[in-house]
């Protein structure tokens, strides 16, 4: 408590003080909150399980008021699951737009940036990107995160089709399929490496040279 709230501060007889009202959030503003409390928390070394109680704990919220918002915590993470792939799969799109008929390793590499620069900036986000967070939530959101990297996969392989056709590859399909395959390895085991040294080692170390070798 404040030295303000705690001082017996007294108005003068017949006055009357109104207390300030508190503004109720508007229509899913309390949702974008807990999202966002749990992406915080999940921030913190060793927060790999984060209960509703703790949640509601430091959001000074009861856990009722939590389910109000959401049926369960598993639907809390999807949330989290939808911000990470509306966000990175718009991102894509616009990379793609922007290279245009450029699209080889030079469109890999830039997706491989962008998702490095996403976790660095969104560090609860990377360990539910890796699994981490999700080790003892419902198998439902593992499956999610294994697909979703399978598009990042996907999106890869076609950005760099073209490039192998334009070198005269024999066999372009294999070529950018094995490429495609080593960059997303390379990419999980960055963020998982970030994650697990307790966001000390960036993704992005030495990421110039790296892709040099692989593209």
């Amino acid at each position: 408590m404040s030295d303000v709230e705690s001082s017996s501060f007294q108005p003068a007889s017949g006055l009357e003080i109104t207390p300030p009202v508190r503004k109720r959030p508007k229509p899913g503003e309390r949702r974008v909150q807990i999202l966002q409390a749990l992406a915080t928390m999940l921030e913190q070394p060793g927060a790999e399980r984060v209960t509703t109680a703790s949640l509601a704990a430091h959001l000074e919220v009861s856990e009722a008021a939590l389910y109000r918002h959401f049926a369960s915590k598993a639907q809390m993470f999807e949330g989290l699951i939808d911000f990470i792939e509306q966000t990175v799969f718009l991102l894509i799109n616009q990379i793609a737009n922007r290279e245009g008929d450029a699209a080889g390793p030079r469109q890999a590499g830039k997706v491989v940036a962008m998702l490095m620069q996403f976790a660095e900036k969104n560090p609860g986000m990377t360990r539910v990107m890796v699994g981490d967070a999700l080790v003892f939530e419902n198998e439902r959101l593992q499956q999610r995160m294994n697909q979703f990297f399978d598009k990042i996969e996907s999106s890869l392989k076609q950005s760099l089709r073209s490039a192998a056709e334009v070198s005269g590859s024999a066999t372009p399909t294999v070529d950018t399929q094995v490429q495609a395959s080593v960059l997303t390895a390379f990419l999980v085991g960055r963020l998982q490496r970030f994650a697990r040294s307790g966001f000390k080692r960036l993704p992005s170390e030495h990421l110039e040279a790296s892709l040099a070798l692989m593209l």
